[in-house]
């Protein structure tokens, strides 16, 4: 059932980006990659599956995790967004776009239970703020 879960990560990081790539595809879980904010609005367009998730992270060159959320809610402003940032204190910068922001380092297991809670595969780990 999580094989049809289509999963967009977004990290400028190449270290970071394949880590969560690889911790999410040995859960079961379909993903697509993006080291830019530009290059995943590209991918969302271009998508045969569509996405369930998209992860991406807060600083990132010259568009930011915020600035990307906010072109992404013109396109499609229902999918789940999971912020994950080395950056306390950062909710104002998504402020009614409605995202979840968690801290690095996220460790796998809470990765894969965010994916699932934001599909509706477990109702009891995820809210969006």
């Amino acid at each position: 059932m999580r094989a049809s879960i289509h999963v967009l990560v977004i990290d400028d990081n190449p270290v970071q980006l394949s880590i969560r790539e690889a911790v999410l595809r040995d859960a079961g879980f379909l993903v697509s990659i993006a080291t830019t904010g530009p290059g995943a609005l590209a991918l969302l367009t271009a998508a045969t599956t569509p996405f369930q998730v998209i992860i991406t992270d807060h600083v990132m060159p010259k568009v930011s995790g915020a600035d990307f959320v906010r072109a992404l809610r013109k396109i499609n402003p229902q999918i789940p967004v999971l912020v994950v940032t080395g950056m306390p204190d950062i909710e104002s910068d998504y402020e009614g776009l409605d995202v979840l922001v968690r801290l690095k380092p996220l460790p796998p297991q809470e990765l894969i239970e965010l994916v699932r809670a934001a599909t509706g595969q477990d109702k009891t780990t995820a809210q969006a703020s």
